[in-house]
C-alpha cells in the first residue's frame, strides 16, 4: 500500500491490528470502527419475539422480562438497578444461554482497586523483553476484548472508580482509550449488560454521561409470596422433609422484615434460602428428617443478622441479632396457614 511502510498489518484471532511508532508514541489501532452493541442474531430476535418466556431461570418478574426484550431488540446498552440477591447476575447468564452463538459471557466485578489496564489491556514487560516493547506481542488484550461477539457483564459497576469509568466513557464516545503510551481504537461488538445496587452506599456515583450512554431497568424482591417460596423451592437444596406451613413461616418472615420501616438493609432472597437450607441441615443433625420450628429458631439469628442494617433510631438500642430474636419470637407460626406447597 502507497505511503504505510512504517504499517505492519496483522490478522489476529478477532480482529486486524496496524502499528506505528511515531516520536515515542505508539498507536493500536483496531479496526477504526464504532464500539457497538451486538448486532443481534435472527436466532436471539426470534426468541426474543417468541410468545414463550425465554429468561425461564428467573421465577416472576414479568415487567422486567418485557423491559429487557425490548432493550435487547433495540440493541441497547443495559443497566440492571436492584438489591442483592434477585437474579441480576442470573438474568443475564440467561441470556447468554438463548443464542449458541454467542461466544461467551465474560463477567466483570467492580471495585475500587479495579484498573483501566485490567478491562482493556496492558503491556506485558516479559513479552515486552523478549520481542520489543513496540510489538504487537507484548500489548496483552484485557477482559472487554474477550467479551467479542458475547456479553460483557459488569456487575456492580458504580463500585469501579472514577478513572475506570471515565475510560469506559472514552471507549463508548469516541471509541479509543489511552493506555500510558498507547492509544487504542476498538471494534469490539457485545451485550453489555451492569448492575448497580442501590442500596450500597460504599459506591462511586455514576457520572450523567456515562449513564445516559445505558438504559436502565429496575428489578426488587419477588413480586409474591409464593413466587418467593417458589424461587426457594427451585433453587434451595433438599436434605429433609420440610411442610408447607413451615416453608410459609420462613419466607413470609423474611418477606415482613424487608416490608417493615426499621430496617436500612434489608434480606435478599438468599436469606429465604438460607432458612431454607440449614433448618433441615439442623433437622439432620439433631436426628430427625422432618424439619420442626425449633430447626428454624436455631438458625434464624445465623442466617438473618449480618444480612440487616437497623435504622439509626433502633440501631443503638439493640442489636441486629437481638432484634431478629425479638421479631421472631413475636412471629405466631400457628397464624401461618397451611399451604399446598412443601419441600
Amino acid at each position: 500500500m502507497k505511503g504505510t511502510k512504517n504499517f505492519r498489518w496483522i490478522c489476529p484471532d478477532v480482529v486486524h491490528r496496524i502499528f506505528t511508532y511515531q516520536k515515542s508514541q505508539q498507536q493500536i489501532y483496531i479496526c477504526p470502527r464504532a464500539l457497538r452493541t451486538l448486532m443481534l442474531s435472527e436466532k436471539l430476535k426470534s426468541v426474543l419475539l417468541g410468545g414463550k418466556d425465554p429468561f425461564t431461570e428467573i421465577i416472576g418478574q414479568g415487567r422486567v422480562k418485557l423491559e429487557l426484550k425490548s432493550a435487547l431488540l433495540s440493541e441497547r446498552n443495559i443497566i440492571l438497578i436492584g438489591p442483592p440477591g434477585i437474579g441480576k447476575t442470573t438474568l443475564a447468564k440467561n441470556i447468554a444461554k438463548l443464542d449458541p452463538g454467542l461466544k461467551g459471557f465474560v463477567r466483570i466485578q467492580g471495585s475500587p482497586d479495579l484498573t483501566v489496564e485490567d478491562i482493556l489491556g496492558d503491556i506485558d514487560p516479559v513479552k515486552a523483553l523478549q520481542h520489543g516493547p513496540l510489538s504487537l506481542e507484548a500489548f496483552q488484550k484485557g477482559k472487554i476484548f474477550k467479551a467479542h461477539n458475547g456479553i460483557l457483564f459488569f456487575d456492580e459497576l458504580n463500585r469501579c472508580p472514577e478513572k475506570l469509568q471515565n475510560a469506559l466513557l472514552q471507549v463508548l464516545e469516541e471509541r479509543k482509550a489511552t493506555i500510558g503510551a498507547y492509544t487504542v481504537d476498538f471494534d469490539v461488538d457485545f451485550i453489555f449488560i451492569g448492575t448497580m445496587n442501590p442500596e450500597d452506599s460504599s459506591t462511586e456515583k455514576l457520572s450523567d454521561v456515562l449513564i445516559d450512554r445505558f438504559d436502565v431497568i429496575t428489578m426488587s424482591y419477588p413480586d409474591s409470596e409464593a413466587d418467593e417460596k417458589q424461587i426457594t423451592l427451585a433453587k434451595g437444596k433438599k436434605m429433609a422433609e420440610v411442610s408447607a406451613k413451615l416453608l410459609t413461616l420462613m419466607v413470609r418472615f423474611v418477606r415482613n422484615l424487608r416490608a417493615g420501616d426499621d430496617l436500612e438493609k434489608k434480606p435478599s432472597v438468599r436469606a429465604s434460602l438460607g432458612l431454607y437450607e440449614r433448618s433441615q441441615a439442623n433437622a439432620l443433625l439433631a436426628g430427625h428428617k422432618t424439619v420442626v420450628a425449633e430447626d428454624v429458631k436455631a438458625v434464624v439469628i445465623s442466617v438473618l443478622a449480618h444480612r440487616i442494617r437497623l435504622k439509626p433510631s433502633l440501631r443503638y438500642i439493640e442489636s441486629p441479632a437481638e432484634y431478629i430474636q425479638k421479631k421472631f419470637s413475636l412471629f405466631d407460626l400457628e397464624s401461618v396457614e397451611d399451604s399446598k406447597e412443601g419441600g
